[in-house]
């Protein structure tokens, strides 16, 4: 299994404005909400713990570096445990992966750029308060 970065559920969080952004960010809440297949009150292991919380840390605060470090380590502790689980995840970070819809292909030429650049994938909602381009020669 691909490990899933803290950074790839933050940017799952943040899209969660879009219908595939949705759709996929409640596969994996319908997937951490399913029972352990091994009981850790049973064996004497600690508990350990199904990633219901940190999923909805990170939903309420996807810009916050902390929550999408605890759901991913929640999640690879809890694949690490069982093995369904891990199959059912691998399947469904497989599918996150496919399912954003769009590559994205940045590529940045033709000269000087005079203020910020941007390479992503759909951004909205942004302003720049930038001062005017300095004047270029045989301008005043």
């Amino acid at each position: 299994m691909d490990p899933i970065t803290a950074a790839a559920l933050a940017a799952l969080a943040g899209a969660l404005g879009s219908e595939a952004g949705r759709q996929t960010w409640q596969g994996l809440t319908e997937l951490v909400r399913r029972p352990f297949r091994r009981s850790a009150e049973q064996d004497g292991s600690p508990l350990i713990s199904s990633g219901e919380l940190e999923v909805a840390a990170l939903e309420a605060n996807p810009a916050d570096p902390v929550p999408a470090q605890a759901l991913a380590t929640a999640l690879g502790v809890r694949a690490a445990l069982d093995r369904e689980f891990r199959t059912r995840l691998d399947e469904w970070w497989q599918h996150a992966q496919t399912s954003s819809g769009a590559e994205v292909h940045n590529s940045i030429s033709g000269g000087t750029q005079n203020g910020p650049v941007l390479q992503g994938h759909d951004f909205s909602s942004l302003t720049f308060n930038l001062p005017p381009a300095p004047p270029t020669a045989g301008e005043k």
